[in-house]
């Protein structure tokens, strides 16, 4: 069953959410969503004890990802 929300954004917040729609070709209600399954997996890993990094290796640098 699908339940609809209202939500707010600010100014800033509805202009990165339409760029990046626009840029990937989706809706925004679709990258939300894309977006909520990308964070449950991160959470998920890091409740399993994984650290999750992001790689430069042009530059060959690490920085993990945090998720308060």
């Amino acid at each position: 069953m699908k339940k609809t929300m209202t939500l707010v954004l600010s100014d800033s917040e509805m202009d990165a959410l339409e760029s990046l729609s626009e840029k990937r070709s989706i809706s925004k209600a679709g990258l939300i969503r894309q977006a909520l399954k990308l964070y449950q997996t991160v959470e998920t890993r890091q409740d399993n004890g994984d650290k999750i990094f992001i790689e430069n290796a042009a530059r060959s640098e690490k920085s993990e990802l945090l998720i308060l």
